[in-house]
């Protein structure tokens, strides 16, 4: 991305606070140039009857307000235009509009557009509503971990370029936090530009709309919205790594203020631009097929994970008695939740209610349910200039798992007791549940065991770019993800090395993934490495051995 087609694309009024920010006036000078439809249009919300409908419009002149006509047709050219509604914008919501329209038939393609007061039109978009009924297939999407500075969305630009799935599930890291200064010059892109451009890390409202204005400039992010609806959930970086309740591993108040302020910032930016309603939650029906969840397990209700008593352990006279005392005690903590106790219930009763009438209860998650251990030998394969303070975490890992503890306290390993409930409402609503999953960069399959029985299985997606486990093993990643699955007996298959997305294909008798591998990231290009695929049958509720 350059300045000039930055300026043409993502600028816009983004606050005049943005002309302090260091090193950025010029940029900022720039950005707050641009007026009109600034970054194309967007859908996600789907209903059998209705969506909703997402853009950015900036007026000329100096105006406070602005209001837009939204259209939605049967055709391309509008001349069967069947719905629309009309919105208006302002500074206060960053110029971003969110338009809900309804009268739609299920399972429909449709058309949609805006309509500026001067009469200029949005770029068009596609999208589709949900189906009813009998449905005998249902294409879905899945992303995740999407870090610009890091690679080109080769991802999202193959995912668009396919005409037979419905929609996309982005199931968090869409953005990162980070400050430039934070990546290593032979990890970037130098022309793969992050804004604001300082150091620090996003803190202030200004900070998380100008990163989302500097994402959703990309070309192939763009061209993924305009193809099909997505639903969103957050994971941690949309705020900050390792984000709970009550605060982060990377949030530090001294330096970066009240954790309530930068979360309540983070929120209202990824509000405002993504195309999603205000609900934290929600369910959506895929006819007799399929129900879909959005679930929020990362800042509203989630308790503190047990990485510091995890922590204390290690560093115990006998690591060994400690790490077992970790184990039966406070790594048990039925207090201890993703979700909240209101989600969780939610949750239970909508298995109890949809299981009877739809095929397949399909949860999109954060982070992964599937428990993973170290494998012993993994601290031998690592490179040496992984460092000293990797190789000791891995050695540490290596050591709880030897007790029963896994290594990813931030994931659902380290809320045993919240998993089992998830796991048994499942059980007990005799649902065949698919969780459907990111945040790890790397790709999984899991089947899922509750009790001692299957419970149903897991698509763990890898990341769209961040880098995965790849760039600390010094061994064939197909060494590293046969230890994995040899140690953890819930894991049937892993890849630890790849970038991409996954495309599931929901029929009544079978769910199949796809891990879509692209061939690199470091460059613009649509040529896969290579795909992986997996299907769990109905009822069978596991991977086949």
């Amino acid at each position: 991305m350059n300045i000039e087609r930055r300026r043409l694309i993502v600028g816009g009024t983004l606050g005049l606070g943005m002309l302090a920010l260091p090193g950025g006036r010029g940029l900022a000078m720039e950005l707050l140039g641009a007026r009109g439809f600034t970054h194309s249009v967007a859908s996600g919300e789907p209903g059998p009857d209705s969506m909703l409908l997402w853009t950015r419009y900036v007026p000329a002149g100096g105006a406070d307000e602005a209001r837009l006509v939204a259209e939605v047709a049967l055709d391309r050219e509008f001349t069967r235009v069947v719905s629309g509604g009309q919105s208006s914008t302002g500074a206060h919501r960053d110029w971003t509009v969110k338009q809900t329209v309804d009268g739609l038939r299920p399972g429909t393609t449709y058309w949609y557009r805006f309509i500026a007061p001067d009469g200029t039109r949005s770029p068009v978009g596609r999208t589709r509503t949900l189906p009813e009924g009998e449905v005998e297939r249902f294409g879905l999407g899945l992303f995740s971990c999407s870090n610009l500075p890091m690679g080109w969305f080769n991802a999202y630009a193959h995912a668009a370029a396919s005409d037979d799935l419905d929609l996309w599930l982005h199931v968090g890291d869409y953005i990162y936090e980070y400050g430039i200064g934070s990546y290593k010059e032979k990890d970037r892109i130098a022309v793969r530009e992050v804004l604001p451009a300082h150091d620090h890390e996003m803190i202030s409202l200004a900070d998380y709309r100008l990163r989302f204005a500097c994402y959703r400039a990309d070309p192939d992010l763009r061209q993924l919205h305009r193809m099909a609806p997505m639903l969103a959930l957050w994971d941690d970086h949309e705020i900050t790594n390792d984000s709970w309740e009550g605060g982060a591993q990377n949030h530090q108040p001294a330096a970066e203020g009240d954790w309530n302020t930068r979360r309540m910032a983070a929120m209202q930016a990824y509000r405002e631009w993504m195309p999603i309603s205000e609900e934290p939650w929600k369910a959506y029906p895929i006819g007799s097929l399929a129900t879909l969840y959005r679930t929020e397990s990362r800042v509203l209700a989630r308790t503190r994970p047990p990485a510091a008593e995890l922590a204390e352990a290690h560093q115990s006279a006998d690591p060994d008695a400690a790490l077992r005392r970790f184990r039966d005690g406070a790594w048990q903590d039925p207090a201890a939740t993703m979700l909240g106790s209101d989600q969780e219930h939610w949750l239970s009763r909508e298995f109890a209610r949809n299981a009877a009438s739809s095929t397949w209860q399909m949860v999109g998650m954060g982070t992964i349910l599937g428990r993973t251990l170290m494998p012993e030998q993994m601290p031998g394969w690592l490179r040496p200039e992984a460092g000293e303070r990797v190789a000791d975490k891995f050695r540490r890992d290596v050591r709880a798992s030897r007790q029963g503890v896994p290594m990813w306290m931030d994931r659902w390993d380290g809320y045993p007791a919240a998993r089992s409930r998830l796991l048994r409402a499942a059980q007990q609503a005799d649902a065949d549940l698919v969780m459907l999953s990111g945040d790890s960069h790397n790709a999984w399959a899991y089947s899922l065991v509750e009790d001692g029985r299957p419970a149903g299985t897991e698509f763990a997606g890898h990341s769209v770019s961040s880098h995965g486990m790849e760039g600390n093993m010094a061994v064939d990643p197909k060494q590293v993800a046969a230890a994995l699955v040899a140690t953890n007996p819930e894991l049937a298959w892993a890849d630890t090395s790849q970038r991409g997305y996954m495309r599931l294909d929901i029929t009544p008798q079978q769910v199949t993934g796809e891990w879509r591998f692209l061939r690199t990231v470091k460059e613009r290009s649509l040529a896969l490495a290579g795909t992986h695929r997996l299907s769990v049958e109905r009822g069978r509720r596991g991977f086949k051995a």
